[in-house]
């Protein structure tokens, strides 16, 4: 039990360490509004990118998105046995079990201009 919650801890830290590391990094272009300018050659490089050696914030988010997949995978198998199931498993029978009211069923009437009965109220 306490590997699954150590496993929840990493996975928190290594989620805002992630978020940090990626706010962390410069802008790869302009976008779609930086395609414009720098004729067609300037355009192409736009398009596909110029290769360059990832900085070292790059490596960091791949390697922490890498861990951050891999440990949220591991938690799966460390539940502690009594957490096992499904929510709705576990629930199930605590859930109090209602009937639907009987709905009686009123006798025809006798005569064609008799009135039918009123149907019968519940105590509650």
């Amino acid at each position: 039990m306490f590997f699954f919650f150590l496993l929840i801890v990493i996975i928190a830290l290594i989620g805002l360490a992630l978020i940090t590391v990626v706010l962390m990094q410069a802008g790869k272009g302009g976008g779609l509004a930086g395609i414009g300018g720098g004729g067609a050659a300037g355009a192409a490089q736009q398009i596909l990118g110029a290769r360059q050696a990832p900085d070292i914030l790059e490596k960091a988010t791949w390697t922490m998105a890498t861990l951050f997949i891999v440990l949220a995978i591991m938690t799966n198998f460390a539940i502690p046995e009594e957490q096992a199931g499904s929510v709705i498993q576990q629930r199930g029978g605590d859930a109090p079990q209602q009937q639907a009211p009987m709905q009686q069923q009123m006798p025809p009437a006798q005569d064609g201009d008799a009135e039918p009965l009123p149907p019968p109220q519940d105590d509650q």
